[in-house]
């Protein structure tokens, strides 16, 4: 069983996109997703197989597919539920397709403005080890090893200390962010601090509003009716999750979408105004479509800009130890002089 229990993201863009144009080529959807099954990753077809079973057995695709457990996204298992029911099979799988290569995107450019400070961080890490491994071989004047950091560790022993240390900090980092993340989605005390870190905050809230839009959008373009919109779209914008059947309700006793959206207190002012202005003029899946997008830079020009700063502030950590070990050493040989000097 393997770790990850959903299939990648690119890889299954790409099989989505494969699978619509075959479909659109009047190909049989259970020979298409044979096709799809055979080239798959070994460590994937299990689920494919899962998947043409129950389509051998008579089963739409989005049944197919929710077969297969969490091996496909709600959002995906959804929208193929849509175009089983409309009979758009090839179209909405190809804006299906087109919505999880725009989310993969955003998360490679994402990725690459925190590799410049991650590189950063770690050469920092090593540049103490390294002073570790050094202060080993340095000696007082009374023979012991210099601590060049003050922290007590030198030589070979020291260095695995460190290392245990750093290995411990970056695991209990790593859950710590597993656990922010479940709580930025639940909307609980970690989002209500992250939301009032400058940069950081509005970039979290327009990656989430970006993804919410284009689910939004593409569930409206597809007609489905708000509580399933709501539905599809809390499947990958989790933090704006709103009860269907209340958003329904409260349809039914006259209000808008728009009115709804702005009542929750979620959403940003944008999006609630252009919902506004696509449910007058009929386009709301295009409108939100156009302010995905816009939600998209603003996350990547924040995103940037929080990795630029924290790439000065690992700088700067780096420029304060090398002028520590500077201190530390000069203090070291000036004590020995000093000593030197009053044994005369």
């Amino acid at each position: 069983m393997p770790f990850r229990s959903e299939l990648p993201a690119p890889l299954l863009a790409d099989m989505l996109g494969r699978l619509s144009t075959a479909l659109a080529a009047g190909i049989d959807l259970r020979r298409a997703w044979a096709g799809e099954t055979a080239r798959s990753p070994a460590r994937w077809r299990p689920a494919l197989e899962r998947v043409a079973t129950a389509l051998a057995d008579g089963a739409p695709l989005g049944a197919a597919l929710a077969a297969a457990g969490p091996a496909f996204p709600p959002f995906v298992r959804g929208m193929a539920a849509v175009g089983d029911q409309t009979g758009h099979e090839p179209e909405t799988l190809r804006d299906v397709a087109e919505t999880l290569r725009a989310a993969i995107r955003a998360r490679r450019e994402l990725r690459h403005s925190l590799a410049a400070p991650a590189f950063q961080l770690v050469v920092a890490l090593a540049v103490v080890g390294i002073l570790i491994l050094i202060a080993g071989l340095l000696r007082d004047a009374e023979g012991r090893p210099v601590d060049l950091l003050g922290t007590g560790l030198a030589g070979p022993g020291g260095l695995a200390r460190y290392a245990a240390l750093v290995a411990t900090a970056a695991a209990v980092a790593g859950g710590a962010f597993r656990l922010g993340l479940a709580d930025w989605r639940r909307r609980g005390v970690v989002r209500a601090v992250v939301e009032r870190v400058p940069v950081v905050g509005p970039a979290a809230r327009a990656a989430e509003a970006a993804a919410w839009c284009r689910a939004a959008g593409l569930a409206s373009g597809a007609g489905l009716p708000a509580g399933r919109l709501m539905r599809l779209a809390a499947s990958v914008a989790p933090g704006l999750a709103l009860d269907p059947d209340a958003v329904e309700e409260s349809l039914r006793g006259g209000a808008t979408l728009a009115d709804v959206l702005r009542a929750a207190g979620r959403f940003p002012r944008r999006l609630v105004e252009m919902v506004d202005v696509g449910e007058l003029t009929g386009t709301t899946a295009e409108a939100l479509d156009r302010l995905a997008g816009e939600f998209d830079g603003e996350a990547r020009r924040g995103l940037a800009a929080a990795a630029r700063g924290a790439g000065f502030l690992v700088w700067l950590a780096v420029a304060g130890l090398i002028a520590l070990v500077v201190f530390r050493i000069f203090s070291s040989y000036l004590g020995m002089l000093q000593d030197a000097a009053g044994g005369i």
